[in-house]
């Protein structure tokens, strides 16, 4: 059974990203780096405990493939949280990470994400009810504060004493929303005060900054890093000392470098879009995918103005193995 004090250290975990780390995105990130620990997109505990059938269908993971597998809730009613978990937990999952620290104002408004930390009693309820809920572990993925950075030890030490066992911290507050530069000195206090594992997040595009960064912290989060290149995660798990024997001999092959090496990579993430959602569907969400992709190169412009306009996968191979 998973747990964050027993993996092995340092975690390297792919951030959850709202319309990015779908199935076909998880699976990709661990055909080059099996290490990682998965999250989902963030998933509403209102719509779960409702039985919505796309949030639900959003759930599914393969077993096989995705471990350590973690969902994202969001919301604001502790019993709504109680009745998700036991839904997440019957299908398999390996743990349930609360969040509190989208910033997106539809999100806020609705006294979700970032809201919470204004509210720690109602974030400290919420923590309580899904731990009651479940045996597999909760965490909760944060900010530095709303406006301010010092009520970040005292509002994760509330989330620690309900039962959170892990933390993620974003280096920014919900009033930077992504401006600026992430600050993960703070997020090197919160460690030296608490006992549960420590992961930070934010601003890390390189296996050099991720070496930088860690410092005393559990681990490290990378999200809008990967974009266009997902095979920083290779890159950061071997420079981090998180790869087996094993996969150290093989990561070579799992970094391409030119890309005409990254081709095969790029058609195999369409293949698993268009395999989860369907041709039409998959295409359209793979648009963003493929215009971080293609950079860097002379040609890239005109080939990602192509790209960002496919509708099937054929075209996808067209474009690029000409």
């Amino acid at each position: 059974m998973f747990s964050w004090s027993t993996i092995g250290r340092p975690i390297v975990a792919l951030a959850p990203m709202a319309g990015v780390t779908d199935a076909s995105y998880r699976q990709l990130i661990k055909r080059i780096a099996p290490e990682v620990v998965l999250y989902t997109e963030f998933l509403s505990t209102d719509a779960i405990h409702y039985g919505a059938k796309k949030t639900i269908e959003m759930l599914h993971f393969d077993a096989e493939i995705e471990r350590p597998f973690i969902v994202q809730v969001f919301g604001h009613d502790p019993d709504h949280f109680l009745s998700a978990a036991k839904v997440i937990e019957q299908l398999g999952a390996d743990g349930i990470d609360i969040n509190m620290g989208c910033p997106a104002a539809k999100v806020v408004s609705s006294c979700h994400g970032s809201a919470l930390i204004k509210e720690p009693d109602l974030a400290a309820r919420l923590v309580e009810a899904t731990v009651k809920a479940v045996k597999i572990p909760v965490s909760v993925k944060t900010r530095l504060g709303w406006d301010s950075k010092t009520t970040l030890i005292p509002f994760c030490k509330r989330l620690v004493d309900a039962g959170a066992q892990a933390l993620a911290i974003h280096g920014r507050r919900f009033c930077d929303k992504f401006t600026g530069k992430a600050d993960w000195e703070p997020i090197y206090e919160l460690k030296r005060n608490i006992s549960v594992p420590v992961i930070g997040n934010g601003d890390i595009t390189s296996a050099a900054v991720a070496v930088e960064r860690i410092q005393n912290l559990d681990g490290v989060m990378i999200g809008r890093g990967t974009f266009g290149n997902p095979w920083v995660m290779r890159e950061i798990c071997d420079a981090l000392g998180a790869s087996s024997e094993k996969l150290k001999v093989e990561s070579g092959k799992l970094r391409p470098i030119t890309f005409e090496e990254k081709i095969p990579w790029i058609l195999d993430h369409c293949a698993l879009a268009v395999r989860f959602k369907g041709e039409r569907t998959g295409m359209l969400e793979m648009r963003r995918h493929l215009g971080s992709y293609v950079k860097g190169f002379d040609g890239a412009r005109e080939m990602r103005e192509r790209l960002v306009r496919v509708e099937k996968l054929e075209d996808v191979r067209a474009i690029l193995c000409r």
